[in-house]
């Protein structure tokens, strides 16, 4: 299969890439409840391959409160912190307001769990930010559904809009690529009004969750021609999807010219996942890692969904090999999991000869409209001189994770955040009024919800007119 783009050559090349791989060990006790699909105990095979002597290695430092607050409401922060299972029935009314119950469960440790997605993410984008590395990947993160004052999806921080707005502080132009079998509506509806950012996103569009990404949602205001939706129906294969997939993204780097890319590579578009209906090989959906890698970019890897799990472990053990540049033995090692991997004990899975629904001539259709919105991008954006904002401060202790004696060592103070309880009274609440520069008429266009209002003071997404944004000082 052709590789495209800028494509670097393959062997040992590929093993001088510097890759960071953030894990905490931790993150596979979580727990949703029983019966509900998500399990974040999936990313724990490729340890079992060998592959992280080839990489550096690093325990992300929770988020902070002040950090989830650069997008997220600060109430609804405080609400995640404070909530738990035996006082979740004294909060009814906040329970529905921010949409936590049935498909986002409030379990033992839910704002734990958060602090450390979300702080991988973040980790990986200051690590790309500062030339520390090619390629950052954090497989508990890409929870791309969570909103500003909403959890949705299984997700409650959206680590994805926040390494975005981390790598903004160095990067003029910033793409976000989605390859969930859902649509990426968190992070396109926050980034819907700017041009820095470009979000493309193929998934299954229909009568499916989120029930958005129309091929016609295609941005706002600066933000017109720079979200892309690529809308597929049920059954879709490698060869259908690649025929999409290459020349889409093809034209948006030679278009958009992006600084650094994020990469979703949600697991539950692979065959015979729990949730999802698509038709991809393991090798079909590394493809698109292999990709992007070939446009030698700073490249951010991340998780999301994924529901059968033993896939989702196979799929992201053999896509750490591809940014590594390493072919990763199909033959399974022995190891304390392996009976999960029977009959077979194989990296890799044959796709199913379920039907494809896609036709040759509603992929041109697609290909061809999509294309012709990039095309009516005369060049890419450029961002004028301004104060940036200061660089996220990570503790002193992170240069001890370079020893990978000591990278997991117990006494390590990476949990301790000392500045939390002060955090409520360092974030203000202010609205923002309407742009002056930008009058919109009142019922003339649907405002975009809960876009982002960044830190910058480069236009990323000024907020919807009546609604508050959260400054953080």
């Amino acid at each position: 299969m052709e590789t495209g783009g800028n494509s670097l050559p393959s062997g040992a090349d590929g093993v001088k890439r510097k890759v960071c791989y953030f894990y905490d060990p931790e993150v596979g006790n979580y727990y949703y409840g029983q019966g509900h699909p998500m399990k974040p105990h999936r990313i724990a095979l490729l340890a079992h391959y060998g592959l992280l002597q080839h990489m550096q290695v690093h325990k992300p430092f929770p988020a902070r409160d002040r950090d989830l607050c650069r997008f997220h409401a600060d109430d609804y922060v405080n609400f995640l912190r404070s909530v738990t299972p035996e006082t979740q029935q004294d909060q009814l009314r906040q329970l529905k307001r921010f949409n936590v119950g049935e498909d986002c469960p409030v379990f033992d440790g839910l704002y734990s769990f958060c602090q450390i997605y979300a702080g991988g993410s973040v980790g990986g984008a200051v690590k790309l930010s500062h030339g520390l590395c090619d390629i950052a990947i954090n497989w508990a993160g890409g929870l791309h559904h969570a909103k500003k004052c909403e959890a949705s999806g299984f997700c409650y921080v959206n680590d994805i809009v926040l390494a975005i707005l981390e790598l903004l502080k160095q990067h003029q132009r910033v793409l976000y690529v989605d390859i969930d079998i859902h649509h990426g509506d968190g992070v396109e509806e926050a980034f819907y009004t700017t041009d820095r950012v470009m979000t493309v996103s193929f998934h299954k569009f229909g009568d499916y969750f989120p029930g958005t990404g129309d091929i016609r949602d295609i941005g706002y205001s600066k933000g017109k021609y720079y979200s892309l939706n690529v809308p597929l129906d049920d059954g879709i294969d490698e060869e259908s999807y690649h025929c999409l997939f290459k020349p889409i993204i093809g034209k948006v780097m030679e278009v958009f010219k992006p600084r650094a890319v994020v990469l979703q590579c949600g697991a539950d578009s692979l065959s015979g996942d729990r949730l999802g209906c698509f038709n991809l090989s393991i090798k079909g959906h590394a493809e698109c890692v292999k990709f992007m890698r070939s446009f030698n970019v700073p490249l951010l890897l991340l998780g999301g969904g994924g529901y059968t799990i033993r896939n989702v472990a196979r799929c992201w053990c053999y896509e750490t090999g591809v940014a590594l540049g390493m072919e990763v033995d199909d033959k399974m090692p022995q190891h304390e999991y392996y009976e999960y991997f029977g009959p077979d004990y194989t990296l890799h899975v044959a796709p199913s000869n379920m039907e494809n629904k896609n036709s040759l001539r509603l992929l041109e259709e697609i290909r061809n409209r999509l294309l012709d919105n990039l095309s009516k991008l005369q060049h890419s954006p450029s961002v004028h001189f301004q104060e940036r904002p200061p660089d996220t401060e990570l503790p002193k202790a992170d240069e001890d994770q370079d020893d990978g004696d000591e990278r997991w060592d117990s006494d390590s103070d990476m949990d301790v955040d000392e500045d939390r309880k002060l955090i409520p009274s360092r974030v203000k609440r202010e609205v923002i009024g309407p742009d002056t520069k930008d009058p919109v008429q009142k019922g003339s266009v649907e405002q975009p919800r809960g876009s982002v209002t960044d830190e910058t003071g480069v236009d990323v997404s000024p907020m919807p007119i009546d609604e508050p944004t959260v400054k953080v000082e």
